[in-house]
């Protein structure tokens, strides 16, 4: 008997059935782009062989015009076609099923040669598009029905028609981007000719037995988007063009609202796809913040959706189904929406990868082979660095040893899930605790240790992490000056008029924390809603309230300062970033850039601005948080080196920037693959 009986049971699709109700969703990764098809294929091979239903392509390319940026992959070419049959058979060598994305990326597209409905420039490109004509409008057309039919020449089960997220078609979806007059414009059954002859010129060059899904928005969270009416007649008219299933798309990619960042609660969106259910007689897939078995499976028993979209889920862990299925769901490494190798990475045309899992995208360069010489080893520090390089030695088949000061693992990621919006945070600790168990790793807790204690390992990791960097400003030994650690752990409380000094990432996270009081709307969802202006399509054309934001009251009043004299932020994450500078402005945080630390005393901080000291200002906080960067600790990496032995230093120890969990798992985890 499965615990998750909705999630795994199959679904017939009539010419084929799926083993489970679990889509990987799509993702551009670059690996294509790669032109390495065993790297390809050894990516999709491993969601196969980890039990996924249906997994889909990142976006490819029915044309030039239509690539996301110039070079985009895509099927043009007989090469490209027996390319792509590498990826398949590998695929289906493993008992999987792979549909490939068609996606146009319209007036998104980076380049000149971008085409659209109408020539209105998107906020997040430089390009304007080019308006199509009749023919230019049938040319697109044929391209996607020609892409599908190659799809299925490859080797391909299905395809997935690309209608959302403000793509190609969206774009003539919705009256904020159409504003034709011809036959392809005006009302709405003009203006979603395009989507309904995509699908089924794709039905017709392709043939019946074959997964066509439809990608719908189902939210456009855009001004003038869809209402819920027109998303149901589009629904039907779609099921009728030949579509097999409906897929949910949340959101355009330049709408101002968060759809899958860690801030965003789990299922946030599962209520819209529910209400398309019994509108049309083919399966609804829904999608977005959908990242545990036991999540997917409420959202199935609830009928919100017949399947479920689980895109970077996938990432961190390929084997999330089988393990699901197997009854050791805790060691399934969670997803916790950070964006930070996923999707930061796409957008600055770099690989996809996952901060949990920096195998992701990887598979055929970092591999865990059997240890041939096991070996004793110890890692001082249970931070991510050290955990990560633990769990992977163990692995290998070596003997590990964790040893940390701290009566608990989990190193400054204690800190980061005390932050209101990063909850997931919690459960990446709690998979950590598990893999230790699970892979036999001694933890060696609440004692500090010095080069004496490590004789006798065959290998010492050195994962010390960091401290926190004195900023030597005059009066810090002020009673009202505390630091972003003893904040964040409870150890000290911070007053009703707050100076944050300090605005990288952990002073963002310090400024978060304190201009909110009491249940995150991360796990409040209504709240959240209200939050960011999401209201029901069904009353508010694309889901905007019409009174915008509503947040809540900040809980403090808050400054939040840095000396560098450039916007505050432009550090943070390329996807999230300007989600962290529009909460902490909604709540009426005074950011300030370019800013002299002149003292702190009962007054409050006097500051000053510029090299000269100009505009000389006393805030009158009760307390002053410092956040002013770290360095490392390398103490007994020093003691080792000084002794002529031999360590290992990763993580903060070795480079201190930040709470950089990313770079701290990746290099742990490749270290681990080494040793």
């Amino acid at each position: 008997m499965t615990a998750y009986p909705h999630l795994l049971s199959p679904l017939d699709l009539g010419f084929t059935t799926l083993k489970n109700r679990v889509l990987m969703g799509s993702m551009h990764t670059g690996l294509e782009e790669t032109r390495d098809w065993n790297r390809v294929a050894e990516f999709y091979a491993e969601r196969a062989r980890g039990g996924v239903g249906l997994m889909v392509t990142g976006g490819m390319a029915p044309n030039r015009e239509g690539g996301v940026f110039p070079g985009a992959a895509g099927l043009f070419t007989p090469e490209d076609i027996a390319n792509h049959r590498i990826v398949t058979d590998r695929v289906h060598q493993a008992d999987g099923k792979i549909a490939m994305q068609i996606l146009h990326a319209g007036r998104y597209a980076y380049g000149p040669e971008c085409v659209s409905a109408s020539a209105i420039k998107s906020p997040i490109s430089p390009f304007p598009p080019k308006e199509l004509d009749e023919a230019g409008i049938q040319k697109q057309l044929d391209d996607i029905a020609t892409a599908a039919a190659r799809a299925r020449e490859a080797g391909y089960d299905g395809v997935e028609v690309m209608g959302s997220e403000g793509y190609f078609i969206n774009q003539f979806l919705v009256t904020h981007t159409n504003k034709r007059t011809d036959a392809w414009g005006g009302s709405y059954e003009n203006r979603m000719r395009v989507a309904i002859e995509a699908v089924r010129r794709a039905r017709q060059m392709a043939g019946d037995d074959f997964i066509i899904i439809y990608r719908l928005s189902m939210i456009d969270l855009v001004p003038n988007g869809s209402t819920f009416e027109e998303v149901v007649q589009l629904a039907r008219e779609v099921e009728k063009a030949g579509a097999t299933i409906i897929n949910t798309g949340i959101g355009w990619h330049e709408a101002r609202i968060p759809t899958i960042a860690t801030s965003v609660p789990r299922r946030a969106f599962a209520w819209v796809t529910k209400k398309l259910m019994g509108h049309v007689g083919i399966p609804v897939i829904t999608s977005n913040r959908i990242n545990t078995p036991e999540v997917a499976e409420q959202v199935l028993a609830e009928g919100c959706a017949d399947m479920v979209s689980l895109a970077r889920p996938m990432l961190a862990d390929a084997h999330f189904v089988a393990k699901a299925q197997a009854g050791k769901a805790p060691e399934i490494a969670p997803c916790i929406a950070c964006n930070q190798a996923c999707l930061d990475h796409t957008f600055s045309g770099k690989i996809s990868s996952c901060l949990v899992n920096p195998r992701a995208c990887f598979e055929t360069e970092l591999q865990l082979h059997p240890a041939q010489t096991p070996k004793n080893i110890a890692v001082v520090g249970a931070g991510p660095a050290g955990l990560s390089t633990a769990i992977a030695a163990a692995q290998r088949g070596h003997k590990v040893t964790v040893f940390d000061k701290d009566a608990h693992v989990g190193g400054q990621l204690n800190l980061a899930r005390q932050v209101p919006g990063k909850e997931e945070f919690h459960g990446l600790v709690a998979w950590f605790e598990t893999m230790l168990t699970s892979t036999g790793v001694t933890l060696r807790l609440g004692q500090a240790v010095g080069a004496e204690d490590m004789a006798g390992f065959d290998e010492v990791v050195v994962a010390t992490g960091v401290q926190p960097r004195d900023p030597q400003i005059p009066g810090q030994a002020h009673a009202k000056v505390i630091s972003y650690a003893d904040l964040l752990a409870g150890r000290a409380t911070a007053g009703q008029k707050v100076a944050v000094i300090g605005a990288g990432g952990i002073g963002f996270d310090v400024a978060e924390t304190l201009v909110h009081e009491g249940h995150s709307p991360s796990e409040d969802l209504p709240a959240w809603l209200r939050e960011w202006g999401v209201s029901d399509p069904g009353t508010h054309r694309g889901g905007l309230a019409p009174e915008g934001p509503q947040p809540a009251p900040a809980a403090r009043q808050v400054w939040l300062l840095q000396r560098k004299a450039q916007a505050l932020g432009k550090g943070l994450g390329k996807t999230t970033g300007w989600i962290h500078r529009s909460a902490l402005k909604m709540k009426g945080v005074t950011m300030m850039g370019g800013v002299n630390y002149e003292k702190i005393d009962d007054e409050g901080l006097h500051i000053s601005f510029g090299p000269s000291g100009e505009n000389p200002t006393i805030l009158p906080v009760d307390t002053v948080v410092l956040c002013a960067g770290q360095i490392s600790e390398r103490g007994l990496a020093d003691q080792l080196q000084a002794k002529g032995v031999a360590c290992h230093v990763i993580g903060g120890a070795d480079l201190a920037a930040e709470l950089d969990a990313k770079r701290a798992i990746d290099q742990g985890t490749r270290l681990a693959a080494t040793l």
